[in-house]
């Protein structure tokens, strides 16, 4: 019974989108058909050929894009998770940082990319500072928000209890408060880091990636199916990133029941 309960869970989840992927597939073969030229929307069947056709570069330039975005992110987070938590935590820290915080924030991740460039010339370090920049504030905001927002109830119970020093009151109390928004900040950064890795390796901060190769040597080389199949690689690789950490954040936060929902 229960096996057959799970199969009918997993039809329930993965049916409808195979459906969809389906017919998207379709219609798209049917449209490249009438427009009828490569250079404008090449067929999906063209764009499942070059997979096969690419299979030297792709888990290269995969490896690559990997390595720029995990040391983007990896850097993001050991900066902006501590100082979000003592901008949460001390008014005098915030009063400091904030004004800094609001300056560099709106600037786009890729108005950084001549300065990346001149400082660490092309090389990952470059890349990987591009995707710092951009998963850094929304981590930072959502860490700081989720201390800030730690109800004077639970400090005060606890302080009751014999938790009464910051370290304790920010270990015990706010950072478990914190964490769902903590980890929302983390999904937006992973999101807009991936953004930002196709988007300077495009721009050439760095000399090899998925970017690197879908803009320079496909595009330039009128290459349509290629740069598509990259796309389509692109978007693969997100939704795995994010699939992965949705279910490594639900199954660290089940005792939040009710307020984590089921990835």
């Amino acid at each position: 019974m229960k096996v057959r309960e799970r199969l009918l869970r997993i039809m329930r989840t993965f049916v409808p989108g195979a459906i969809s992927l389906t017919v998207f597939a379709v219609v798209w073969e049917i449209v490249a058909t009438l427009i009828g030229n490569e250079r404008v929307l090449p067929r999906f069947s063209q764009v499942m050929i070059s997979f096969y056709e690419l299979k030297e570069y792709i888990p290269l330039d995969i490896i690559q894009s990997l390595i720029h975005f995990g040391m983007g992110i990896s850097f993001a987070f050991l900066i902006a998770f501590p100082l979000g938590m003592l901008m949460g935590w001390f008014r005098g820290v915030f009063g400091f940082v904030d004004p800094i915080v609001e300056i560099l924030r709106p600037i786009p991740p890729l108005a950084w990319i001549p300065l990346a460039i001149a400082w660490f010339h092309l090389t990952p370090i470059a890349a990987s500072f591009i995707i710092f920049l951009g998963a850094f504030f929304p981590l930072l905001i959502n860490t700081y928000m989720g201390f800030r927002e730690t109800p004077k109830t639970l400090i005060e119970a606890a302080k009751v209890l014999g938790c009464d020093s910051d370290v304790r009151l920010m270990r015990y109390v706010a950072l478990p408060h914190a964490l769902p928004m903590i980890a929302t900040g983390m999904r937006v950064g992973m999101g807009v880091g991936w953004m930002c890795v196709v988007a300077a390796e495009m721009f050439g901060v760095s000399t090899n990636g998925l970017g690197f190769r879908m803009f320079t040597k496909f595009f330039y080389n009128h290459q349509i199916d290629y740069v598509i199949t990259y796309m389509i690689l692109l978007g693969i690789i997100s939704l795995v990133l994010d699939a992965s950490f949705r279910y490594i954040t639900g199954s660290l936060m089940k005792w939040r029941g009710g307020v984590v929902l089921e990835a």
